[in-house]
């Protein structure tokens, strides 16, 4: 059993084959990213607690939903003990129930597309702003899939630390498929 209220970069790998639930889709995650609060700066959390970031600071086990570049609804699962401001940033996963609502939600004819990326995932299940504080409903796989960790992807902010969590090779992941380069 996951437990959320260990620190993010635990927390990250043990997500990666679970099936997430929401909105009529089920996917399996094949990719996210870990985000350590206040002692990171690439961290929604990294100045302290705001309105829009409030979810995040607890308690683990719930959404934390935001807007990304105007448009998108990117998805983090809460981590670390309440008032950390720790989470998982889910970045890409394999739709396996619900493929039909997730095609019309995103508009494409791309399968390994539909949940590959962040904004992809959250328009593909469905999320508003109204999801953040939800607690989340998974189903913790049944045997742990190999995976690889190395930098982060699209940010700014502390991007060569080895946050990014992945099952190698999976066509879901979005960027740097495979093995990390040494």
């Amino acid at each position: 059993m996951i437990d959320f209220a260990l620190t993010a970069d635990a927390v990250a790998p043990q997500l990666l084959g679970c099936t997430l639930t929401h909105a009529g889709v089920s996917i399996r995650l094949t990719e996210v990213e870990a985000y350590l609060g206040a002692e990171d700066s690439a961290a929604h959390t990294f100045n302290g607690k705001t309105p829009r970031n409030a979810a995040m600071f607890g308690p683990p086990g719930r959404f934390y939903v935001y807007i990304s570049y105007g448009i998108h609804r990117n998805v983090n699962i809460v981590c670390a003990p309440e008032g950390t401001g720790q989470g998982c940033l889910l970045r890409g996963g394999e739709i396996i129930e619900g493929a039909d609502i997730a095609f019309a939600r995103r508009g494409t004819s791309d399968f390994h597309n539909l949940a590959r990326g962040p904004g992809n995932l959250g328009k593909a299940l469905g999320f508003t702003l109204e999801d953040n504080h939800q607690p989340i409903q998974l189903v913790e796989r049944t045997t742990e899939p190999e995976w690889v960790c190395g930098p982060r992807i699209g940010i700014s902010k502390n991007q060569e630390a080895a946050l990014r969590f992945w099952i190698p090779f999976d066509k879901t992941v979005s960027g740097r498929r495979g093995y990390p380069k040494k």
